[in-house]
């Protein structure tokens, strides 16, 4: 499969990679690995698959990674692949979709490990103010039915033919290299992780691309890998943050002021609530920090005043 080079970014991902390397070999593509200074042996790992490996001496954050890794491989399409996640088959089919005319990329059917699809995750719609606020304020939670909901984790969705879609999810995303070149890869301020791919797909529709969804395309997909290497307190910090700087990106500011009004109620309401339910103040310091960087957010815009990047 020499037209097809596969992205993976590890880090501490050692329990996970073995499979994942082993299925990714097997079909053929040209594999790289941009490792994230892993602590946990994953680096042996990668070595002992005889794989190409890119070695980062400190965590650069996902989207430079996944640059890297793209910028390492000649192939005209490129798969973006999650260190949890084992292809079953279908590379062929995405790389057809890539082929169509406007096409910006293409994604798969991830399954969870009792063979479910992971609808509402493999397939989204992209994010506007009101899909974010009601995110934010556990709306989404309390009444997942709504119609916004469902529009925008493709509940509706028939996933048993190809379809155009606006977001297929980064963990198994193939991009044709020429418009990866185009756009110029992942946004790097989007740091540590989150919303970077959310952001990609939304520049390459913005010029006119599409993506599909190719249903012949399978993975089985843990999920969450990523997440379980940070603390909870980061993992907040982290998200909103993300969540703030896409917001500012793409919306306009009275939109984008909303959001920022909602994650400082929405916080308010989880520290309330996470504290009671944990008999702890423990979620005061990271909801705290959320808070403030969406007020100045308010206040001063993104990019218009003293606001400071979030806190690593």
């Amino acid at each position: 499969m020499p037209d097809i080079g596969i992205v993976i970014v590890t880090y501490n991902s050692r329990a996970e990679i073995g499979a994942c390397l082993e299925a990714a070999i097997a079909s053929g593509a040209d594999v790289v690995v941009v490792d994230n200074a892993s602590s946990d042996g994953t680096i042996e790992e990668v070595r002992r698959h005889g794989v190409r490996l890119l070695s980062n001496a400190g965590n650069r954050g996902f989207a430079a990674a996944v640059n890297q890794g793209f910028a390492a491989l000649t192939t005209p399409f490129v798969l973006l692949l999650n260190p949890d996640a084992q292809l079953r088959g279908g590379l062929d089919a995405m790389a057809a979709a890539c082929r169509l005319p406007r096409a910006g990329g293409a994604g798969g059917k991830l399954m969870d490990s009792e063979g479910h699809p992971q609808v509402g995750f493999m397939v989204r719609q992209l994010p506007g103010p009101m899909v974010l606020i009601l995110e934010i304020l556990l709306l989404n939670r309390i009444w997942p039915n709504n119609p916004v909901n469902r529009r925008y984790r493709g509940l509706q969705v028939n996933y048993n033919m190809r379809i155009p879609v606006e977001q297929p999810a980064g963990a198994f995303l193939m991009v044709p290299k020429a418009v990866w070149q185009e756009l110029g890869g992942f946004d790097e301020s989007f740091f540590p992780l989150w919303f970077e791919d959310v952001d990609f797909c939304r520049r390459a529709i913005d010029r006119g691309y599409q993506f599909f969804y190719v249903p012949e395309a399978v993975a089985e997909h843990r999920g969450g890998h990523s997440i379980s290497q940070l603390s909870v307190e980061k993992r907040r910090v982290y998200w909103y943050g993300s969540l703030l700087r896409y917001s500012a990106k793409h919306f306009r500011p009275l939109a984008f002021r909303s959001v920022c009004l909602a994650t400082v109620a929405g916080s308010l309401l989880r520290i309330l609530g996470e504290t009671v339910l944990q008999g702890s103040f423990q979620p005061l310091a990271a909801y705290w920090k959320v808070v403030r960087h969406a007020s100045r957010c308010f206040l001063f815009g993104w990019g218009d005043g003293p606001v400071t990047p979030v806190p690593e």
